[in-house]
């Protein structure tokens, strides 16, 4: 029988690189010396502070490596999967630097779901140790292990330093989703489906086909797709399922998964790894564990009116002051934060169609709402002024859409946004118009490009589909790519004004700065918008790629016009510049976007220096494009 389970050991492990290379006599030898474990779901591996024996080699299953801090909270480190081993630190014992009878190791090694692996002893490591393929493949292991665990300690001290609730923030979906899953096959006819939803008491089920998910089927999906068009409840379920959901896997944060939700406007989550399915996690999961804060807010936005719009700033800044407080990246907070803002303007948007109705006005032809400015690139975490403006379809009511524009500014001013000093809304004639009149517009702007023009052109160019026909926004973005196709002049004249503002290199080491007199940078003024800018400008040249600046930058990517290394720089200069302006402006409640050397840390100083270099590199890429 042990014979018998050492063969079927070695077939497991025989390509594997401690034991590949060997022939069958010496490798069933070596894996005799070995002890093969499992271990149940949440089961520990290995404990803290005890001896290690050997290398766990893990068979099947996935382990993860945690520690618990001074309040006795555990903290995920690293997940380890099949094919993976755990156990480097034993490897300072077997060399000889540690005494392996004193305990050391402050970690630990738990099962996530259940698990076979293998011990391997010191023994069989001695046996293995003069073999160069060996000693490679443990020297880069142990160089892997090392930079993941520092990325995932790295990650998680920046996040939990100096806030109370950092708890939550890092908490993994492992930790918050529902396990037990309800699925049905894309053939399960539809009252079946609803009959399996109400028996397990679940707000969704998952289609599933050979082990594959195929879609999701949700409460929603019931009454607006069975009930709301009287699709008959004996058809198959894949008639109303939604097809390839939006996924997450069990190892990301709580953070990841409510961007996630808030970002597609949905309310549940399958949790998938390597095709493997494990759970589901929902918007009231992530709520129930933290407060009720978001749910609350988005509750009131959906039900609010005229009346109650001014209460919904005061609770977005609520959770932007959480989010910010518990560390969250930039770019994971302003993805959230923006969407709530956009269900604001989406709801605006709604009462103010509502009370041109209630007055007996109706929309002569469709319409396309536009955001512009921050709210415009996604990078709204607090109520600026308005900047927006109104398309509209062929039509010579134009009276109708005059009051649409002046009913949404108030609308929104209502709601906590002031009005655009410089009169950019769609309230103001010169900002709404029918497809006709906005070419002919733009066309204006890129013939007359004066400094007053350009500026208008800057600001109208980062412009955000809101609500209304997505046919007729199509159908814009078409117009203005016809404009584009001849605007070198124009982005030539973009170009040559930029040149006036370049991004400060701070090459100097800060401490010279001091003595040349420089002890501040506007990070707004002198950073953000000649990125902004340089994006934008590179955006037109290349038939106006669309998108927030993330999603242009990765879209450069994919073209082939950025390189891997320098998206990846720009991304990450991209968010440390958010981060310190972020947070700049959310003390100054709003106030001043001057950042003052002497508040930053010797870090933040370096780190800041070098994304002004990328942000440079990106600038002198457009001045290069254009010989400027």
């Amino acid at each position: 029988m042990q014979q018998k389970l050492n063969k079927e050991i070695w077939k497991a492990v025989q390509f594997h690189p401690l034991f590949q290379g060997v022939d069958e006599r010496t490798a069933l030898s070596l894996v005799e010396e070995c002890e093969a474990l499992t271990y149940g779901k949440k089961e520990i591996l290995l404990k803290t502070d005890t001896p290690r024996q050997g290398l766990l080699l893990i068979l099947q299953g996935i382990a993860e490596v945690f520690v618990k801090n001074a309040a006795g909270q555990e903290e995920v480190l690293e997940v380890i999967r099949k094919g993976e081993i755990v156990g480097f630190s034993s490897l300072a014992e077997f060399l000889g630097f540690t005494n392996a009878d004193k305990p050391q190791a402050n970690v630990e090694v738990r099962s996530v779901e259940d698990v076979q692996a293998l011990l391997i002893p010191y023994s069989v490591l001695a046996k293995r140790w003069d073999d160069q393929d060996v000693h490679d493949y443990l020297l880069s292991q142990v160089s892997i292990r090392l930079k993941d665990v520092y990325g995932s300690l790295a990650e998680q001290v920046k996040m939990a330093k100096g806030i109370g609730e950092g708890e939550t923030i890092l908490a993994r979906v492992q930790d918050l989703m529902t396990e037990e899953i309800a699925f049905v096959s894309p053939e399960t006819s539809i009252k079946e489906t609803a009959l399996k939803m109400s028996s397990h008491k679940t707000s969704s089920v998952l289609v599933m086909d050979q082990h594959e998910l195929k879609g999701i089927i949700t409460e929603r999906d019931i009454v607006g797709r069975v009930v709301a068009k009287g699709i008959p409840v004996e058809e198959p379920s894949r008639l109303v399922m939604t097809e390839k959901p939006v996924t997450i896997s069990r190892f990301a944060y709580y953070y990841d998964a409510l961007s996630e939700i808030l970002l597609n406007g949905i309310k549940h989550l399958p949790v998938v790894d390597d095709g493997k399915i494990s759970g589901v996690i929902t918007l009231t999961d992530l709520l129930r564990k933290k407060n009720d804060s978001v749910m609350r807010t988005i509750k009131k936005i959906e039900e609010s009116d005229e009346k109650s719009l001014p209460e919904i700033r005061a609770a977005i800044y609520e959770v932007t002051e959480t989010l910010i407080r518990d560390r969250v990246p930039s770019l994971a907070l302003l993805d959230i934060i923006t969407k709530l803002y956009d269900r604001l303007i989406g709801r605006a948007v709604e009462l103010s169609l509502k009370a041109l109705r209630e007055k007996g006005f109706e929309p002569p032809a469709p319409f396309a709402f536009y955001l512009m400015g921050s709210a415009g690139r996604g990078e709204q975490f607090m109520l600026t002024d308005q900047d927006h403006f109104l398309v509209y379809g062929d039509t010579n009511d134009h009276d109708y859409f005059e009051k649409l524009g002046a009913e949404i500014t108030a609308m929104l001013e209502s709601a906590g946004y002031a009005r655009c000093k410089g009169l950019m809304m769609s309230s103001e004639e010169q900002w709404r118009g029918t497809l006709q009149q906005w070419q002919d517009r733009v066309r204006k702007w890129m013939l007359q490009s004066t400094n007053d023009n350009l500026l208008l052109a800057h600001n109208f160019f980062s412009y955000r589909f809101a609500a209304g026909s997505q046919a007729l926004d199509q159908e814009f973005e078409a117009k203005i790519a016809e404009l584009l196709d001849r605007s070198k002049i124009f982005l030539y004249r973009m170009v040559q004004t930029e040149k006036e503002q370049e991004i400060p290199t701070l090459d100097e080491p800060i401490r010279a700065l001091f003595k040349l007199g420089r002890k501040s940078i506007d990070m707004k003024k002198e950073v953000l918008f000649p990125f902004h800018h340089s994006l934008q400008i590179l955006s037109l040249y290349y038939e106006g790629i669309p998108g927030t600046p993330l999603e242009k930058i990765t879209s450069f990517k994919e073209k082939g016009i950025f390189t891997k290394g320098f998206t990846a720089d720009l991304k990450e200069a991209f968010s440390h510049v958010l981060d310190l302006y972020i947070r700049q402006r959310w003390e100054n409640k709003g106030g001043s976007s001057v950042l003052s050397f002497a508040t930053m840390s010797t870090r933040q100083k370096d780190e800041l220096i070098l994304s002004l270099r990328t942000l440079r590199e990106l600038q002198g890429m457009v001045f290069a494009r254009f010989s400027v």
